[in-house]
């Protein structure tokens, strides 16, 4: 059974997305992100980016890093702070239910696991498998169940893909999922339709540029948000920015804070 700071933290990071605030995450990729990031003010809960793990070691996404050296990554960052951590743990590598048990063994309480478009019934019994697990865990895990109907479906039409988004969330809640994930650049029509379908406080998405402002996404009952590998391309711009203005014949600027 996982100890009880593990479940404590599992239930706080559940009530964070129950609740009708909007939940932010500015997504982390190892220790010293995560602690930067749990420092600042606000933040109630942490998530990892796979992308931006997998880039730190030198491979790229869509599970090339080896699974036991991305668990070694989210479980460091979950060591190093007292707040709720969600891993991003992409399709789960070749065995969802057992990569979130490692994961929770950590001290991990929330993930997401992508559904690649896989046959909708396969992808929900992976839902329901993930959560058996957890449940034999004791913890009231956030299984962030991820639809890639918008990023794979760019080519076709637009209601089609939204009616996708639709029936796969649903099934993804119906296997007992707490909250649906759907990455893309979403209007503010899709995002009413989709929380209308799935309930309030069970849609999460990615803050890309373009989408509706946060206090709208409350506003409609929108879960979560999360920025995936853009908070590492924020920290990388800052330094590329730095490394011009020293070849300009400049140095750090004013503005940079001691953080560790």
């Amino acid at each position: 059974m996982t100890d009880d700071r593990t479940r404590d933290r599992a239930t706080t990071l559940l009530r964070l997305h129950e609740a009708p605030e909007l939940l932010t995450v500015v997504n982390v990729w190892d220790v010293v992100s995560a602690r930067t990031v749990a420092g600042v003010p606000g933040t109630t809960a942490l998530a990892t980016a796979s992308h931006s793990i997998a880039a730190s070691y030198g491979y790229p996404d869509g599970e090339q890093i080896p699974v036991d050296l991305m668990l070694e990554a989210v479980g460091r960052i979950a060591a190093a702070t007292d707040l709720p951590v969600s891993a991003d743990l992409e399709g789960g590598y070749g065995d969802p239910a057992g990569t979130v048990r490692r994961a929770i063994g950590l001290g991990v309480v929330g993930a997401n696991i992508e559904d690649q478009m896989r046959p909708v019934t396969e992808a929900a019994a992976n839902v329901e498998r993930i959560m058996r697990a957890a449940e034999a865990e004791g913890v009231d895990f956030v299984l962030n169940a991820r639809t890639d109907a918008f990023l794979r479906g760019r080519d076709r039409d637009p209601g089609d893909v939204l009616a996708d988004a639709v029936e796969r969330g649903r099934a993804y809640l119906d296997a007992g999922a707490p909250v649906v994930f759907v990455p893309g650049r979403l209007d503010e029509q899709q995002v009413a339709t989709l929380v209308e379908a799935y309930g309030p406080q069970r849609l999460t998405l990615i803050g890309v540029p373009g989408l509706p402002p946060l206090a709208r996404l409350e506003e409609l009952g929108v879960a979560r948000v999360s920025y995936g590998p853009m908070s590492q391309n924020v920290a990388l711009t800052a330094l590329q920015e730095l490394v011009e203005e020293v070849h300009r014949g400049g140095g750090v600027p004013p503005t940079m804070r001691a953080l560790n």
